[in-house]
């Protein structure tokens, strides 16, 4: 929960990815296709299978590896931001196979995390009002606590009119 657990939209998914877990699944795609190419071929005891059929099957196990550690870098770069143990998440995406790991935290992690405006201190994106001033981090109807865009004039839920919830003026939108 430090500068790191910062708000990004999904576009930025792809800049979550750390340099050093792209520079280890290029170098762990190399050494799988240099395996599957130079060295296994020569410890076969059968000819070689159809090129169209390694081809396939070797740039597979490659691609595959890769993806496994830039699911670890991933990993590294939301659980800060989630406000969750960043090394123990590593340690479940690196110890279970097969990317179960990656699977289960995806599954289990937590809503991202946004800093209040009035007392500085982390609150769940999705909250409505922060859990230590009770400030109001996003618009709700008045009647049933859903939230609203700021340019609602009446809730979607339950038809409540949202100008006679006397929203801060910070969360009006225009026209309002």
């Amino acid at each position: 929960m430090t500068q790191e657990a910062r708000h990004t939209t999904g576009h930025d998914d792809a800049r979550m990815i750390p340099v050093w877990s792209m520079v280890l699944a290029g170098v762990a795609f190399v050494l799988v296709e240099y395996y599957f190419w130079f060295v296994l071929p020569k410890y076969r005891h059968h000819g070689p299978g159809p090129l169209g059929l390694d081809i396939y099957f070797n740039l597979s196990w490659g691609i595959l590896v890769a993806l496994y550690f830039l699911l670890v870098g991933y990993v590294s770069k939301d659980a800060p931001r989630r406000g969750m143990s960043t090394r123990f998440w590593m340690l479940v995406c690196v110890v279970l196979p097969g990317g179960i790991g990656a699977v289960l935290y995806v599954l289990l992690r937590q809503p991202l995390l946004t800093t209040c405006p009035a007392c500085g201190s982390m609150a769940q994106s999705d909250y409505h009002f922060c859990p230590q001033c009770a400030y109001q981090l996003m618009a709700s109807c008045g009647k049933c606590y859903r939230s609203v865009r700021t340019t609602d004039q009446y809730c979607t839920r339950c038809g409540h009119g949202l100008a006679e919830d006397q929203m801060p003026a910070r969360l009006r939108g225009p026209g309002n």
